[in-house]
């Protein structure tokens, strides 16, 4: 629901300004608004802002003419300066004639304040019409979001200027110069790449959304002994130690590419897959967005939201009726009990399907 400004947005030249400061799995559901204004505006620069770690992701779409990244690592005063001074040129320099910011934080609004676009579209912030709100010329208050896709929430913001689309579901092209690189961490890794491949993602940003190492010590086993295939573990530089203790206990085959893949090259990994199975995160998003079938284990968040959509996606969850209670964990005690009981034949009865489907080979030689 639109409650500031108009629908109609002149048609003028100059830059196209969207601003997603979420996180990489936020940025991989924001392209479908990306593709979305790529088709209403295919004369128009789009640029898009997000955080220095997503910057990879959002410069390999081809919807995307260039990318403004947001670095809030610490600096010194003279180094902050420069930087805020070469941030603020980037910014002006596309001579923005509107912006498009996805969330209600106050950075975001203050980017598309300065970034000196005409037009200023936002969404509605409960809590920002002490100054917040006053910055935008338009502001979108979505309803009922709790029932929706979370791709579609960032198109929500959009749609009220006619800017819609059917296709709400989030794509990732890999480049060719990324599929070669992807096979060569594959073969660097010491995979055989004639094997099915299965990726497996253990780790959250968050551990109120990870389930019980010894689960999925048992899901890995059954993947590697039962039909052979590979399986990597993926994760973060910070979690690769964690992967090393998983890969330990286990059976067959299995890689340990945590912290072995940058953000933009993750994605070309994961295309290279027959099957990604996984935690609510990124790496889920990533992979339902290269067309790989997923299996997501959910537990206090909403597969509604959060869940890769289409027949080839399926989701393991406990089926508690608290479940999803958007916490984090039981009571906000960062321990959800709903993965805590899960168990590996609960979410091996959901994922054998998948699995009794994968055909050889899955990568050329």
């Amino acid at each position: 629901m639109l409650v500031k400004g108009g629908t109609s947005l002149p048609r003028e030249k100059g830059g196209i300004l969207l601003i997603q400061l979420g996180d990489i799995g936020d940025v991989v559901l924001t392209m479908p608004t990306v593709r979305a204004l790529r088709q209403h505006f295919p004369e128009n620069e789009l640029i898009v802002c997000v955080r220095e770690h997503a910057k990879e992701l959002a410069e390999e779409s081809p919807w995307v003419d260039g990318v403004i990244s947001v670095n809030k690592g610490k600096r010194k005063i003279l180094h902050e300066i420069a930087y805020q001074k070469d941030f603020i040129n980037a910014l002006r320099k596309p001579h923005f004639y509107f912006a498009i910011d996805l969330r209600t934080g106050s950075r975001g609004a203050i980017i598309a304040f300065i970034s000196g676009a005409t037009y200023r579209i936002g969404r509605f912030a409960n809590d920002g019409r002490l100054w917040r709100n006053r910055l935008f010329t338009h502001l979108v208050r979505p309803e009922n979001e709790e029932s929706q896709y979370s791709a579609e929430h960032s198109l929500n913001i959009i749609s009220p200027f006619g800017m819609n689309t059917e296709d709400i579901f989030p794509v990732l092209i890999v480049s060719e110069t990324k599929r070669k690189k992807a096979e060569a961490i594959l073969r660097e890794a010491g995979l055989p790449l004639s094997t099915p491949i299965v990726a497996v993602h253990p780790f959250s940003l968050w551990r109120y959304k990870e389930w019980r190492p010894n689960e999925f010590v048992s899901l890995l086993n059954h993947i590697t002994t039962r039909y052979g295939f590979s399986v990597i573990i993926t994760g973060s530089p910070g979690e690769r130690d964690r992967a090393k203790e998983l890969m330990k206990r286990c059976n067959g085959r299995v890689f340990n590419l945590a912290g072995k893949t940058s953000i933009g090259e993750l994605p070309a990994v994961l295309k290279a897959c027959s099957l990604f199975v996984g935690v609510d995160t990124a790496a889920l998003h990533m992979a339902g967005a290269v067309g790989v079938p997923t299996v997501g284990i959910f537990g206090p968040s909403s597969p509604i939201n959060w869940a890769p959509k289409g027949n080839q996606h399926c989701v393991a969850s406990k089926g508690m009726s608290c479940q999803p209670c958007r916490q984090k964990g039981c009571q906000g005690s960062e321990v959800s009990r709903c993965l805590e009981e899960l168990k590996a034949e609960e979410v091996l009865s959901v994922m054998e399907r998948q699995l009794q489907s994968i055909r050889h080979p899955v990568v050329n030689e």
